[in-house]
């Protein structure tokens, strides 16, 4: 489903700046920055290195791989649209595609208002139509007031790279009833074709919803978090099990031995009721889940929270410890899987985990690993955690031109057991640290025996 540049050109009330270029990375520059991934049997590949305008610059989220091998996925800045309506001038951001091929394209470019920008969440394909949010954007007038960029969108893009927006949010300026607010998670669908999702602010207490958008475009706030027990700041969406009952974690709220909360992990029944599952402490167990939940086929969920664990480790500055990864089983027993710790170990997860058939769990640390690089705080890791709750580090980021460093977004998994994602900076650009890279750590003969 190649989505080539030259077809978003045609959109001139979007694309009035003009039409980004496809850039297409040399064959030296895929295969020099190859390299071996210590003893974890996995080689990294950089399938990309993001140059900003008129390319897309600094991806928060990871991709998607579709059932051809091509990946897609969102920045929150670059593409055509360099002085962004309504936001900053690194650009409005974009969404890319890198086929099977190797080749990549810029499929859309964001225009700030009278569009969306900053699309800080993965996308996701439905029939061939991507869809996906922008934390801000939008035409909500009343977003704009007093100094802001709008209070966020749901687009969808279909084949031809066509872009419509789905929903504008409208906060607490522009409707009746108090509305989300910066949705930054990725979305989920339902038989009918219905997305769900959260947003970090707005509601009726301002700390954030869970909504329900129709395919038509119909929104319904099916939930306003209070910070209190229920939690508050859900950054990253939900899950959603056969029964339509959604999960997910919340950042603050909760516990209030920590500031403004240690978050939760909830349940919102199909009925509409939330349950809180379990509260963080904010020691051991862990403390601020800022990544969403995965969840298995026999029910259990699994997470990551962002601070605490263990409060030694050597992070610099910021909350203490460097996370934990967690599993919450159907009877909703917590057990701490993993407590980060520092370099050469991962330090603060910020995005949702992955499991293969055989229970195994991948994601990304944004800090820790090699504390050479990013001034010590360390560029980040790919980690491993297996059925049995061993860790390894698949992959450990250097940084500069050849390396990307801090991955705040995630990792998905094909057949053979390859992994892709994002780093939202190194690499090269004139953005600060580097644009971005995108990456593949081929798995070995050894590595790849489970079925994702």
């Amino acid at each position: 489903m190649r989505r080539h540049a030259l077809a978003i050109c045609s959109l001139s009330i979007v694309l009035a700046a003009g039409c980004a270029s496809t850039v297409t990375p040399s064959v030296a520059d895929r295969t020099s920055a190859r390299r071996h991934s210590g003893t974890s049997g996995y080689t990294e590949t950089l399938l990309h290195r993001f140059e900003s305008s008129p390319d897309a610059a600094s991806p928060e989220a990871g991709v998607i791989l579709d059932d051809a091998g091509n990946l897609y996925g969102t920045t929150i800045e670059g593409g055509a649209n360099q002085g962004c309506p309504g936001g900053y001038n690194s650009g409005c951001g974009a969404v890319y595609e890198i086929d099977a091929a190797g080749k990549y394209y810029v499929t859309y470019n964001f225009a700030g208002m009278p569009d969306a920008s900053e699309p800080f969440a993965s996308l996701v394909l439905v029939h061939g139509t991507l869809y996906g949010t922008t934390a801000v954007g939008g035409n909500v007038y009343p977003c704009y007031a007093y100094g802001g960029d709008g209070c966020g969108t749901i687009f969808k893009i279909d084949a031809r790279g066509k872009e419509r927006l789905l929903y504008q949010f409208r906060g607490n300026f522009g409707s009746r009833q108090p509305d989300g607010q910066d949705p930054q998670a990725p979305l989920v669908t339902d038989a009918s074709g219905n997305l769900y999702g959260t947003t970090a602010y707005g509601g009726a207490d301002e700390y954030g919803t869970i909504f329900k958008v129709t395919k038509a475009g119909k929104e319904t706030v099916l939930y306003s978090f209070s910070n209190g027990a229920d939690g508050g700041r859900p950054y990253k969406g939900v899950v959603r099990d056969a029964f339509g009952n959604l999960y997910g974690a919340a950042y603050t709220g909760g516990n209030s031995g920590c500031v403004g909360g240690c978050g939760t992990i909830f349940e919102l029944s199909a009925s509409g009721t939330l349950s809180t599952l379990y509260t963080f402490d904010g020691a051991s167990d862990g403390g601020n889940p800022y990544g969403g939940l995965v969840m298995d086929a026999a029910g259990n969920l699994y997470g990551t929270a962002q601070n605490f664990g263990n409060t030694s480790c050597n992070k610099q500055g910021g909350n203490p410890g460097c996370g934990t990864v967690f599993r919450l089983n159907g009877k909703h027993k917590f057990k701490v899987l993993h407590v980060f710790a520092g370099s050469p170990d991962g330090a603060v997860p910020n995005e949702a985990l992955i499991v293969d058939k055989q229970g195994n769990l991948y994601g990304t640390t944004s800090f820790g690993g090699d504390d050479t690089c990013n001034g010590g705080y360390a560029c980040g890791v790919v980690f491993e955690i297996d059925s049995h709750g061993k860790e390894s580090i698949l992959h450990t980021f250097t940084g500069g031109k050849k390396d990307g460093e801090v991955p705040y977004g995630g990792v998905t998994r094909d057949a053979s057991g390859n992994l892709y994602g994002t780093t939202v900076s190194g690499g090269i650009g004139p953005c600060n640290g580097g644009c971005g890279i995108a990456f593949k750590l081929t798995a070995s003969r050894s590595s790849s025996l489970a079925s994702p």
